[in-house]
């Protein structure tokens, strides 16, 4: 199986690829730079199954650079993970304009992008599972205590992006879902999150083994329960 992961250099990135190469799984990995990504140097070093190939999803020619590298390359599952939760702590009428449009370009626009861009390796693909990680502050029904604009925007309409998709994908029997990681110990999630990468992984990918065609469109956890969108 080839396993498509962005946003990989720490984090839920990097511990998804820890996993599959584990696994014996085939990865490509991405991340900005490769001189930066110590860990995912030491990996690639230690195995034939890992390419470690640049990305800035922010990027349209990053973008493009890395499409023509994986041209004709079946992928079989693509987890889209790269996002940032962009500027903290900035309350009711002192947002800008800026700053909610960068996160957008990383969070929502880049994942649909990637994922035009790469449809032809994933229709070579046995699997055709599309993974986005979104997040429960994304949910509409779930939203009970306001604020978190920019970043619980960008997640809403990440979801709507992927309901869509699960729509106009599902005549060539593609798999679209949206995961919840949990709040988990990142540098996006702090060190008071409530669980580890190892956990939060470890769950996510026994969501993803057991997706099946009656669960595409939906919104899960990483403990497999629905999340309402």
């Amino acid at each position: 199986m080839s396993i498509l992961i962005t946003g990989c250099l720490r984090g839920i990135g990097l511990e998804f690829v820890k996993h599959y190469i584990k696994n014996n799984e085939k990865v490509i990995a991405t991340c900005r730079n490769r001189n930066s990504a110590k860990d995912l140097l030491e990996l690639e070093n230690t195995t034939n199954n890992l390419s470690l190939v640049e990305l800035d999803v922010s990027n349209p020619n990053s973008i493009n650079n890395f499409t023509s590298k994986i041209a004709g390359l079946p992928i079989d599952t693509f987890i889209s993970n790269a996002g940032v939760s962009g500027p903290k702590n900035i309350e009711f009428g002192n947002f800008d304009a800026k700053e909610w449009l960068d996160v957008f370009n990383i969070n929502t626009i880049a994942p649909l992008i990637i994922t035009q861009k790469i449809l032809k390796n994933l229709r070579l693909g046995k699997d055709k599972k599309l993974v986005f990680i979104s997040s429960k502050v994304g949910s509409i029904e779930d939203n009970t205590s306001g604020g978190m604009y920019i970043y619980r925007t960008s997640k809403t309409a990440l979801n709507q992006v992927i309901k869509s998709l699960s729509i106009d994908l599902k005549g060539e029997n593609f798999i679209v879902v949206a995961l919840h990681p949990g709040w988990v110990q990142t540098d996006m999630g702090g060190p008071n999150a409530l669980i580890d990468t190892k956990t939060s992984v470890k769950g996510l990918i026994e969501v993803i083994d057991n997706l099946t065609p009656k669960n595409s469109g939906k919104f899960y956890n990483y403990d497999g329960s629905p999340i309402p969108w």
